[in-house]
């Protein structure tokens, strides 16, 4: 019995563990005993209760912050002055600055890990890069808020937040003149996907979006003068269309439900596509009203996610390892801003998407100079190891930090505090040690490297062994893959 329950254990643990990479960023160090005490459909539960709080909005703006940019609402038609254009830059760069890190930092201690993973899904599908810190917060705010409720709400509040408006130029939006830029990438990435509209379609419903815009401060502006109230057809519906009228259009598409279960089978299941599987869960989500949490549930417990040929068959982004590393080693930077130069380094800066598509993932994470960077990371943020590695200085993705950033190459970590990771194997032999940690860290079995990796580790106190032997199994390219 003690062996049925011994193999029970070990099974739940990497299930789970399987899990909380995919629902969120991996486990907390604190979370390892309860890996194994669960089945997976109660730790799912477990997940799926501790996101159901509405998450505390991200405010980063100082009162000096706040009352600068609040300031815009009543400038005067000429506009701000060269230096007060220059402060502006300098203020918006530092709060998109204090925005990545207060969101990395909810992304590694809150306990609402599924709600912060799928925001994150959503930062890269609704992609958006813009300079003004107010619009940014709002959007990753309100992001967080419906990540895991009505995708129709989400698609409206993202569609009409400042944000994006500019971003997408809807602004210059105007009858007679209209631009096809917002109503395009609507189509093409935030609904229905290539192929599955005309060139028509989007001429049309950039004319229904005429008029809408956003005060500088981000609140949704309708400018009636400006909207062409004529007839339009768009998907084979013919009416005087208004911006929200296009939105349920689309959503009326059962495509719109596809094209978005599939992308989110990408990102959390594989990047090999089951048609059928996505045929089944893009009905439910479709018959549902796109509630976003059953598609989640149907996804994470249903066929096919526990399929062994799906565990450890993903590459984490640059912002998952990272997050990853410091929630099962729990630390304090000295200078937290170095994040975002390991962020710049490997190449995924929240809040600077390449491009409208967001960053293609996959394959695309890794090439020789990147696996070399994210292999030394764990010793980086470990303060093993020296960051001397540079990123092309971009002011804007630097966010001000360009002629900083070799006082902060020199030491990244004030304190790793080991104490949860060593209560974690507390009741662990000393014999088990090693394959105990490599069960936690890893999806996939490491083989004859177990040997090379135990040689090498610190045998001087069972602490330092610990903490040497998870250092070199997360400097493993397995620990790449979740």
């Amino acid at each position: 019995m003690t062996s049925l329950n011994g193999n029970l254990m070990e099974k739940n643990q990497l299930l789970n563990q399987h899990l909380i990479w995919r629902a969120g960023f991996g486990p907390a160090a604190g979370q390892l005993p309860e890996l194994s005490r669960y089945k997976p459909k109660d730790f799912f539960n477990i997940l799926k209760k501790a996101s159901t709080i509405v998450p505390t909005p991200l405010d980063v703006a100082t009162p000096e912050m706040k009352q600068e940019m609040y300031d815009m609402k009543a400038e005067k038609k000429g506009g701000a002055n060269a230096e007060e254009r220059k402060k502006r830059q300098q203020l918006n760069r530092e709060g998109v600055r204090n925005l990545n890190l207060s969101w990395m930092d909810a992304m590694i201690h809150s306990p609402a890990q599924l709600r912060e993973k799928m925001a994150f899904f959503w930062h890269g599908h609704f992609a958006c890069r813009t300079q003004n810190f107010v619009q940014n917060q709002q959007l990753i705010n309100l992001t967080r808020t419906h990540a895991l409720g009505d995708f129709g709400m989400l698609l409206r509040e993202v569609s009409r937040s400042g944000a994006m408006i500019n971003f997408l130029n809807n602004q210059q939006n105007k009858k007679d003149h209209p631009n096809e830029n917002f109503a395009r990438e609507l189509m093409e990435l935030f609904t229905l996907g290539r192929g599955h509209y005309t060139e028509e379609d989007v001429k049309e419903a950039a004319r229904s979006f005429t008029g809408w815009s956003a005060q500088p401060t981000g609140e949704f502006l309708f400018r009636r003068a400006f909207h062409d109230a004529g007839a339009k057809t768009i998907l084979g519906k013919t009416g005087n269309f208004k911006g929200d009228d296009v939105l349920q259009i689309l959503l009326q598409q059962k495509q719109t439900a596809r094209h978005i279960t599939k992308k989110l089978w990408r990102f959390l299941v594989s990047e090999s596509i089951d048609e059928a599987r996505i045929d089944k869960l893009a009905e439910g989500f479709f018959q549902s009203g796109y509630q976003i949490m059953p598609l989640l549930e149907a996804m994470f417990l249903g066929d096919g996610f526990f399929d062994k040929k799906n565990m450890g068959s993903l590459i984490k982004s640059p912002v998952e390892l990272i997050v990853g590393i410091r929630r099962m080693i729990p630390m304090e930077l000295k200078r937290e801003e170095s994040i975002l130069l390991l962020q710049r380094a490997m190449g995924q800066v929240l809040f600077y998407p390449p491009n409208v598509a967001g960053w293609p993932g996959g394959k695309n994470w890794i090439d020789s100079s990147s696996l070399m960077l994210r292999m030394r990371l764990p010793l980086l943020l470990s303060n093993a190891d020296e960051f001397n590695v540079g990123a092309k200085d971009d002011d804007d993705v630097m966010m001000g930090m360009g002629k900083r950033r070799e006082g902060m190459m020199q030491q990244m970590v004030l304190t790793s505090k080991w104490d949860a990771v060593f209560s974690a194997f507390a009741d662990t032999r000393r014999e088990q040690l090693p394959s105990a940690i490599q069960a936690c860290l890893l999806q996939l079995p490491v083989g004859a490297n177990q040997a090379v990796i135990t040689r090498f580790s610190d045998n001087r106190s069972r602490e330092s062994f610990i903490r040497s032997h998870m250092l070199h199994v997360m400097s493993m390219p397995e620990y790449q893959l979740c």
